[in-house]
């Protein structure tokens, strides 16, 4: 592990012991992204614009990021076909550490990599896992600082009134 981040850890684990709520935000635009995946292809949010994005900040040495993923892989499945996607975002990691832990998972939704950290720097990112809620227009509306069961309860509720706001025919 990076002594760097031995400060992240401390607020991982720290945020894990908390219950965590979803912190309504003003719709505000995101912070830019700019991110390869795993296949090495550039990715930003324009890429996403028209949907509803769920975008996780996580890290493969963080117990409560990984207890967090099969829940969004099962929202993933459970949406498909609707206008929502799923966006991992390993902070400060190298490729070869998140694809040793994604050979023991099988995600169906983009896993992007910011090896540097610049993105988890600009999206203000301090506790592992954060996920940002998007709407179609690619502005923040909910923060969520700590892990949850994304595919039921007040995750499922706040993903289901983003979609809402959709036009029918977006739906």
């Amino acid at each position: 592990m990076r002594q760097g981040w031995l400060g992240v850890v401390v607020l991982v684990l720290a945020g894990a012991a908390q219950a965590a709520g979803f912190d309504a935000r003003p719709a505000v635009p995101a912070p830019q992204l700019k991110a390869q995946d795993l296949a090495g292809t550039e990715r930003t949010l324009a890429d996403y614009r028209g949907k509803v994005v769920l975008l996780n900040f996580w890290a493969s040495w963080c117990p409560p990021c990984l207890r967090e993923m099969p829940s969004m892989e099962r929202l993933r499945a459970r949406m498909a076909g609707r206008p929502l996607v799923v966006v991992a975002l390993d902070s400060a990691e190298t490729p070869q550490e998140v694809n040793a832990y994604l050979s023991r998972m099988s995600l169906g939704f983009p896993v992007l990599l910011d090896p540097d950290g610049s993105n988890t720097k600009r999206w203000k990112v301090f506790v592992l896992p954060t996920s940002f809620l998007l709407d179609a227009e690619g502005r923040v509306r909910y923060v969520l600082t700590g892990p949850t069961e994304w595919d039921e309860g007040e995750a499922l509720q706040v993903i289901e009134s983003l979609l809402a706001e959709l036009p029918p025919d977006a739906r």
